[in-house]
């Protein structure tokens, strides 16, 4: 059995390979080892501190105000102008209280986020700690649109119709989509970036004038527009296979829920996401791009989008997001998860200094049977007006109850959505508290509930009740001489 390499100087815990299922469940909750998430929030994986003993979360935001006990926030947090997810990852890991409080709590930290950087990697390299994750150089290669068509070529697992090259005017797209036999109805994106915002539908050459800033100079996917259901899911690359998690729909571009036109703004896991014979054909697809990035190097968390061309039935490839993602929180919820171990635990097994038997295809396919039983939702909420206004009054973290005539109570502190069991209960995890700014795009918070919020018809009237209620907490004022702002990176 191949036993995946431990850097220099780490230790671990474990001296014989844990035989399935029930042993890695124990090794967890028996694990000595500190592990944290770090990040602005706990969002991605609030939750797994159930199922791992000394997990911890290391955040910028305190969505609890102090009542979560495995969350800590430095209290000393001077107003800075973030840009990225990265610098406030960055800052924390820096930060004098965050090192002491590593410090105290002993061991060789392994420390697991969302985004990073080479100073992200730095940082750890200097002060010991172990970044569980690949490399940000491969992780940024594989990162590239381009680079991901590719490789599900060579693997098996097609894109939409498409061609790769550049174009740096009108007449030069459309030969590139001639060439390739597209039409004339275009989709393009670029290598990088959030789909919400580097994605452009071209049939005119109006269309190309009104984004050809974004386009030219670059690589593109130029590809033919189908008519198309999307849907997400995470897999986990592991040493004995890729382990694909639940599909879900996406909820993108309701102004109730973010000013940015196509932006992703929360999800649906439900048994009808995807046909059984289209989840067949999907799982093989994330399969085999699975596997084929494995072959790259890369081990662990990762998400992908795929679409269904819903005029001639082909499931496609769609993008890769090689990173814990924005749907992590539905993954660790679901009915696999309760029945096996949350996918993350397998990715923290790829970096851990412990051995391990599994069958993947037992897994998958338990887990495809699973399928059939799970109904949760999330909405990703920002703030789509443009005033910069401070927050008087802010909803609290935890558990409300929606009543009978649609208005939104709450009912108590919570320090995850894990016991939520009905769809007039949700969860709501704050962002920004009061004394913190509300403008355009600023991440407001997450609410996690059980059924559909979405239909082929748009929002449910109960999504909408949600909404209201929660916007109905904040109160907020005009700020004379408003500071710089900047949302943080929820991107799926």
């Amino acid at each position: 059995m191949t036993v995946t390499p431990r850097p220099a100087g780490f230790t671990g815990s474990s001296s014989r390979a844990l035989d399935g299922i029930a042993e890695i469940r124990t090794f967890f909750r028996t694990n000595t080892q500190p592990i944290y998430f770090v990040g602005p929030t706990a969002f991605n994986l609030l939750g797994i501190d159930r199922w791992v003993r000394n997990f911890q979360y290391i955040t910028y935001y305190d969505s609890w105000d102090g009542r979560h006990p495995r969350v800590f926030t430095p209290e000393n947090r001077p107003y800075i102008e973030f840009e990225s997810s990265e610098q406030i990852n960055n800052y924390l890991l820096r930060d004098p209280e965050v090192r002491e409080h590593l410090r105290q709590r002993g061991g060789v930290p392994l420390i697991a986020m969302v985004f990073f950087d080479e100073e992200t990697e730095e940082i750890c390299r200097e002060d010991g700690y172990r970044l569980i994750l690949p490399p940000d150089s491969l992780r940024r290669r594989l990162d590239s649109k381009i680079v991901t068509t590719q490789l599900g070529n060579e693997a098996g697992a097609p894109s939409v119709p498409n061609v790769l090259g550049a174009a740096d005017s009108y007449p030069e797209l459309t030969a590139l989509a001639a060439a390739g036999g597209l039409g004339g109805d275009l989709v393009v994106q670029t290598p990088y970036g959030d789909s919400g915002k580097t994605t452009f539908f071209i049939a005119s050459r109006q269309d190309w004038e009104a984004c050809s800033g974004d386009i030219r100079g670059q690589q593109l996917k130029v590809m033919k527009r189908i008519n198309n259901k999307a849907a997400a899911v995470e897999a986990c690359i592991t040493r004995h296979g890729t382990i694909v998690g639940p599909f879900m729909t996406d909820l993108t571009g309701y102004p109730e829920l973010t000013p940015y036109k196509g932006g992703w703004c929360g999800n649906d896991l439900f048994p009808e996401a995807l046909s059984e014979s289209d989840r067949a054909a999907a799982i093989g697809h994330v399969r085999k791009l699975g596997d084929r990035l494995a072959r790259e190097g890369y081990q662990g968390f990762l998400e992908i989008d795929v679409l269904l061309d819903t005029d001639t039935g082909a499931v496609y490839l769609g993008e890769l997001n090689p990173r814990i993602s924005g749907v992590s929180s539905m993954t660790n919820v679901t009915a696999g998860a309760y029945a096996d171990v949350p996918l993350f635990l397998f990715h923290l097994l790829e970096f851990m200094d412990v051995d391990y038997a599994i069958d993947v295809q037992e897994i998958n396919d338990r887990w495809r049977d699973l399928a059939a039983v799970d109904v949760w939702s999330q909405l990703i909420m920002k703030e789509p007006g443009d005033a910069v206004e401070r927050i008087l009054a802010a909803p609290r973290t935890g558990a409300w109850h929606l009543t009978d005539d649609g208005s939104l109570t709450f009912d108590q502190v919570s320090n995850d959505w894990h016991d939520i069991t009905t769809e007039d209960e949700a969860f709501f995890m704050r962002v920004y508290a009061p004394g913190d700014f509300k403008f355009h795009g600023a991440d407001l918070g997450i609410l996690v509930t059980k059924g559909r919020m979405q239909t082929d018809r748009g929002l449910t009237d109960r999504c909408r009740h949600y909404i209201e209620g929660i916007r109905a907490q904040y109160h907020s004022e005009a700020v004379p001489q408003a500071p710089p702002v900047m949302p943080i990176a929820y991107v799926k």
